[in-house]
């Protein structure tokens, strides 16, 4: 184990390099997550709707992605898509995007169907289409209830992110792996990235923190 001394003077030194890695980080997860969710929700759709082929194509996703790792889908995602001269960054996105958007969309039904059946009576009782109701009064209540385990599941996609160094990309975790080969000192490296992991995840917590306030004050 390196000393506190040495830990902190490589932490400072290294700053300039886990900043562009923690750059990309956070890139790749936003992205991702932000595509995960409309995947997550058209997915979660598909499942609640009555019909059986839609309903099945939603459980199949859903199996595929819980049936198999995710660096595997990383795999596949930058070997396929590079044929297609589409960058790592964008391979290792999407396939978060994809392996997440499984995760999120039985998040969302399960909020969703939480909603009182009541809820979408009324809403077709004013005149509303069914989709206009999902829109304006299921979706919002479902997304206030869905809002504590969505962020425990971008936490997860945050963490997740660091596959992406097998596929190339210089976030975080590469960073850390290539300056602690270079310098035969990978666990201080080590021990630096876990501390990096910890604020983002803080801070993310945080975030994720204030906006349930919000929307429980708004309630």
């Amino acid at each position: 184990m390196p000393s506190f001394a040495h830990f902190f003077e490589t932490f400072i030194d290294s700053y300039p390099v886990f900043f562009k890695g923690m750059l990309l980080t956070l890139q790749v997860t936003a992205v991702s997550i932000f595509i995960a969710i409309f995947i997550g929700l058209f997915f979660a759709i598909l499942k609640i709707s009555k019909i059986k082929v839609l309903e099945g194509i939603a459980n199949v996703y859903i199996y595929i992605v819980r049936g198999t790792p995710l660096i595997v889908q990383i795999f596949i995602f930058y070997f396929g898509l590079s044929e297609l001269n589409i960058s790592g960054f964008w391979s290792a996105t999407l396939a978060l995007a994809f392996h997440n958007g499984a995760y999120i969309a039985e998040i969302f039904r399960g909020t969703i169907q939480s909603i009182d059946k009541g809820q979408m009576e009324a809403g077709r009782s004013l005149g509303m289409t069914t989709a206009l109701t999902m829109r304006r009064i299921i979706l919002p209540q479902a997304f206030r209830r869905a809002l504590p385990p969505l962020g425990n599941q971008f936490i997860i996609g945050l963490k997740d992110s660091s596959l992406a160094a097998f596929i190339g990309m210089y976030e975080l975790f590469n960073v850390a792996t290539t300056s602690g080969a270079n310098s035969f000192d990978s666990m201080t490296y080590l021990l630096i990235v876990a501390v990096y992991y910890l604020i983002l995840v803080f801070l993310l917590t945080a975030v994720v923190g204030i906006m349930e306030k919000k929307l429980s004050a708004s309630d």
